[in-house]
């Protein structure tokens, strides 16, 4: 396996920078302080639609070279997990697997008669979604993926950075509109561990970032089902009508039993991939 190296310096403060509580709240505050200042001014300039998700996109993609800067200035060393020759065939497979996974989650619905379609728009008003899906994956992919499970992970091994950072991804989640407990239980075990898996399967953030980005825009983008409590406007006008767990109520598809357990055997499958690769790391205090 190849594992990341970070090149540490000598001196008292290098150690202390170089901590691994410190590298995560470092990577997290970098990430978060460009975002909140360019979600603050599109909320003073009252955006919507397409301008809304161009802000969205900025916050995601100015995460990208504030990630880069990060890991040279503070691990000293280049973003091998963002390898740029990698990104049109791992994004592209990320996006195609997230895609299906999504379809499927709302095929079974369908069949339940939980999904009804009640019109079809023009195939225009996808490119807001697909924008804002976008700048979402690359944000929270790089804040929650590139730096807290990354770095928990060389600390802790990846079956406990696994379980920490699914629940702090669920928990984050807990803010959103209409969230409940259960929802938050849902984005843990079905997306906060299977993007990580996704990570530890090919040790890099392109084919997370893909699926992040297809979930969420198929979501809300073609189906026009809630993403995460925000009201979708896709391709499709659909209505979603049922209990609770089955569909997710307000938060979106994305809290139902069914999303969950349509993810489970991919996350499944990428982990068990992962071990056949030699991709599962042990706890620092475990290896030689």
């Amino acid at each position: 396996m190849n594992v990341i190296r970070i090149n540490r310096r000598p001196g008292k403060l290098w150690a202390v920078l170089q901590f691994p509580l410190t590298r995560i709240v470092i990577g997290f505050a970098a990430i978060a302080v460009f975002a909140v200042l360019v979600f603050a001014t599109a909320s003073a300039l009252h955006l919507h639609g397409l301008a809304a998700a161009a802000a969205q996109l900025l916050a995601g993609l100015g995460a990208y070279p504030v990630y880069l800067a990060y890991v040279r200035l503070l691990e000293c060393r280049t973003a091998a997990e963002l390898p740029v020759a990698g990104l049109p065939l791992q994004f592209g497979k990320g996006f195609l697997i997230g895609a299906a996974l999504f379809s499927t989650t709302i095929v079974i619905l369908w069949w339940n008669g939980a999904y009804t379609v009640q019109g079809v728009n023009g195939p225009g008003i996808m490119l807001a979604p697909f924008i804002g899906a976008l700048g979402s994956a690359f944000l929270e992919e790089l804040a929650v993926r590139g730096v807290l499970f990354r770095i928990l992970e060389q600390s802790l091994g990846t079956w406990l950075a696994l379980t920490i950072a699914a629940l702090v991804f669920g928990l984050m989640h807990g803010l959103n509109p209409g969230a409940t407990w259960n929802s938050v239980a849902a984005i843990a075990l079905e997306s906060g561990v299977l993007l990580a898996a996704a990570y530890v399967y090919a040790r890099q953030l392109w084919i997370g970032i893909g699926l992040h980005c297809a979930w969420n825009f198929t979501e809300g983008g073609v189906f026009g089902t809630s993403v995460s409590g925000g009201h979708g406007h896709g391709l499709l006008g659909a209505q979603l009508t049922g209990p609770e767990w089955l569909t997710g109520g307000h938060f979106g598809p994305e809290a139902s039993i069914v999303a969950v357990l349509v993810c489970l055997p991919v996350t499944v499958l990428f982990l068990g991939l992962a071990h056949l690769r030699g991709h599962i790391m042990a706890p620092s205090w475990r290896r030689a």
